[in-house]
């Protein structure tokens, strides 16, 4: 269960399946407050923060007092990097949802040191690599998000969160079944759907059917439809991801780094939340993948870089690594919902309440 949410236990680290921050103002955090999902966590901090230019590390802290003091580059682009961050709340995003973000980052700074720093900032707050194609409006209203209520990076990992909704369900009197993969939908002759077949040639009876599948995998099953074409049609946002479980934490007060030549993302989960056990830490890193993605060994060589320069030492305390080559982030880049785990949870949620409207009396089934 969960997807993408599941988090393994790697001996006493819990590892999610890369970078996981539940943003705190966004429609999942809404959504699971409405259901009761307990969770706890902590608030990255913004201090130990830094930016990656081409092997070089300079400091990034938060606040524009501290950003004027970066070394990364010269006070004109200080100003208007500042300018534009203060700027940003006050943003009409669904004025530029028909924008490109490379056309509105052209438009908006005229220095080309500062529109490489906001477009990281943009790459972090989306986690997506695309800004040819990407729409502004979804950019600024998602970095808009961040800046208002910040994320949260949670104890025991998102595994927590599956595990609080299925207790939920079953609370309630819903079964959850796993190992059960459907491979087709069961139609009645008018063509609505009646239920699901499952691998072993089970069918299951259905009043409604909610399919929960990656843009891909989803056009196998729908009808021919505009849904269908657009799932076809869907570009996945995809990233290679590095999770570390280290002993110690070479350098305890440098905790993150956000790469602005390359898009890289490197950030110590456990030091805000409990994903480690005691004196340990848990890493992940980040290449955000675009079209022009090098070879696996050469991304996987380059998240080690990035770490060798944050926590020089890290490999002589290495206790668990895992390198996800090629992960799907999103299965189709633009949405309407929201984006990332606030788009799925906002999609279930309506898809749940258009089951409770129509009042079906027989099972409903998530494929």
């Amino acid at each position: 269960m969960g997807g993408r949410a599941q988090t393994t236990a790697a001996g006493d680290f819990q590892l999610n399946l890369g970078p996981h921050a539940l943003y705190n103002g966004g429609a999942a955090a809404r959504t699971l407050d409405e259901l009761g999902i307990p969770r706890t966590g902590g608030v990255p901090a913004t201090s130990g923060a830094y930016a990656l230019d081409r092997g070089t590390l300079h400091p990034l802290r938060g606040g524009i007092v501290s950003l004027l003091t970066t070394s990364l580059f010269g006070l004109r682009e200080k100003m208007e990097t500042a300018r534009v961050l203060v700027g940003i709340p006050r943003v009409d995003a669904t004025r530029l949802a028909s924008t490109t973000l490379r056309q509105w980052l052209g438009t908006a700074l005229r220095y080309h040191g500062a529109r490489r720093l906001i477009e990281a900032l943009f790459r972090l707050a989306t986690y997506a690599h695309a800004p040819d194609t990407m729409s502004a409006g979804l950019a600024v209203s998602q970095l808009q998000l961040a800046l208002a209520h910040n994320v949260r990076y949670l104890d025991g990992g998102w595994g927590t969160l599956v595990d609080g909704l299925r207790d939920l369900i079953e609370r309630h009197g819903g079964r959850v079944r796993t190992g059960a993969a459907v491979v087709d939908l069961v139609r009645n002759d008018d063509g609505t759907v009646r239920g699901v077949r499952l691998r072993s040639g089970e069918i299951v009876q259905a009043g409604a059917v909610i399919v929960a599948l990656e843009a891909a995998a989803a056009a196998v099953l729908l009808p021919e439809s505009a849904a269908r074409r657009a799932a076809r049609a869907a570009v996945p946002v995809r990233a290679a991801c590095l999770d570390v479980g280290l002993a110690r934490l070479p350098r305890s007060r440098a905790t993150f780094a956000l790469g602005v030549d390359e898009p890289l993302y490197c950030s110590v989960h456990s030091a805000v939340a409990r994903l480690a056990p005691e004196g340990g830490a848990t890493i992940h890193l980040v290449r955000y993948l675009g079209d022009d993605t090098p070879d696996a060994s050469s991304v996987e060589r380059q998240l080690e870089g990035v770490l060798d320069r944050l926590q020089p030492g890290w490999r002589a305390v290495v206790v668990e690594r895992r390198f996800l080559p090629r992960m799907t982030l999103a299965s189709a880049l633009v949405t309407a919902t929201g984006w990332l785990a606030d788009a799925s949870v906002a999609s279930g949620a309506l898809a749940a309440r258009l089951v409770v409207e129509r009042g079906s009396r027989a099972e409903a089934v998530a494929a």
